[in-house]
């Protein structure tokens, strides 16, 4: 073994050595193959060499450069502009590959800025995860899983015959169940972890789903995926624009969103990261926490909201039987408002609070609000709550989404 050469990554194919083999394979060409059998790639081009339409998407110099310009610019016909910091760097160009509103800040100014793309879209670093925007608009993960599901039969062929099933992690938000509702498919909650939708994609009753976390996926594969969400998106633009002709007004990523939100209501999001806290004030907070569910009872009131139940999330794998406990602390509202409470790495470099803050608006005329400014009450309720402030001192979140 000490002798092996070394195996050239740039020539395709096999090379023996003695015994065994070595094959080089070009992952983008597989997984463009892939992907032109899951989505209407004529569709998609006929959006993206439109005059009228530009679109881009920054793969934060992390892995997704390899494939965005094969697939949107080579095969999809997208300028070359579109992709911003396409190169993959080992230190990612000094940045954090993390596709949010802090840490794609470049392309979040770009979108709410003049003469804006009409739509934005980014990755991560090992392109599993996503970040959708339009003109001065941003799409919660919970809501563009949501939406992928309710337009994924007529947008894209791999869903024809329509999903399976849906599925979300817990703290996402309720707005994927609604849709699983409405088109009457089946519908799992599930602990934070894509192990979890594994396991009901191998069962095959699961074809959509997300975490509020920016990760979304089907079953194409057996991970979440960054690329095909953005291939999803230009597909339901692509679909619901295929009839209009250059100089008539588009039909936008926000006019795409608040069409979705008056049929199935709109679930207004935020998560709250509170990173690197004191590991022994978060863990006693987390404790105090439990107490309080632990004592609460329903119909207990709560500012103006009623409590329905209140829990630490446990699961019970319908495939396999296992079960997972203390997935997260919820307080559920009558008018299904949520407020959601998770701890992680409670290790030597400290602990991060997550806060994850929901509430259901069906009145459309209430829809525009901005979402920080609709759960002020509940997310001044959750810090009252935790005694956040109390246990780890923190004023401030790290990181809102």
């Amino acid at each position: 073994m000490a002798d092996l050469p070394d195996v050239d990554l740039s020539r395709l194919g096999v090379t023996e050595y003695g015994s065994f083999s070595v094959e080089v394979i070009d992952p983008v060409s597989d997984y463009l193959e892939l992907m032109e059998n899951v989505f209407d790639f004529e569709l998609i081009r006929s959006l993206l060499s439109r005059s009228d339409f530009r679109f881009i998407f920054d793969a934060m110099h992390a892995v997704a450069g390899a494939y965005a310009k094969p697939i949107f610019v080579d095969r999809l016909g997208a300028d070359l502009r579109s992709i911003a910091n396409g190169v993959p760097l080992e230190d990612f160009g000094h940045g954090h590959p993390d596709p949010n509103l802090t840490y794609a800040k470049d392309l979040v100014d770009i979108m709410y800025g003049k003469n804006a793309p009409d739509l934005g879209a980014a990755s991560d670093g090992d392109g599993d995860r996503n970040m959708i925007l339009g003109r001065s608009f941003f799409v919660t993960p919970s809501d563009s899983v949501a939406i992928i599901a309710a337009n994924a039969q007529d947008a894209i062929p791999y869903f024809r015959n329509g999903p399976k099933g849906l599925a979300r992690s817990m703290p996402t938000s309720g707005a994927l169940d609604r849709v699983a509702e409405k088109l009457s498919l089946p519908f799992f909650e599930v602990p934070t972890g894509w192990k979890f939708f594994g396991n009901l994609m191998d069962a095959g009753k699961l074809s959509i789903c997300g975490e509020e976390s920016f990760g979304t996926g089907s079953d194409h594969i057996r991970e979440k995926d960054g690329i095909w969400a953005v291939l999803a998106w230009l597909s339901i633009i692509a679909y619901q624009n295929k009839d209009k002709k250059v100089g008539e007004k588009l039909i936008s990523v926000s006019d795409v969103a608040k069409e979705h939100w008056a049929t199935y209501g709109r679930n207004f999001f935020s998560r709250y990261d509170y990173e690197e806290c004191k590991s022994e004030g978060a863990n006693h907070m987390v404790e105090y926490l439990r107490e309080l569910v632990s004592k609460s009872k329903s119909g207990q009131n709560y500012g103006s909201y009623t409590l329905q139940f209140a829990d630490d999330f446990t699961y019970t794998d319908p495939i396999d039987g296992s079960v997972a406990s203390k997935q997260g602390i919820r307080f559920v509202f009558t008018d299904g408002s949520r407020i959601i409470f998770r701890l992680s790495g409670t290790g030597s470099s400290g602990a991060t609070v997550r806060i994850y803050v929901e509430q259901f608006e069906p009145n459309d005329s209430k829809h525009d609000v901005d979402a920080q400014t609709a759960l002020k009450p509940l997310i001044d309720m959750a810090l009252s709550i935790s005694k956040l402030k109390e246990f780890t001192g923190r004023e401030k979140p790290t990181v809102i989404t």
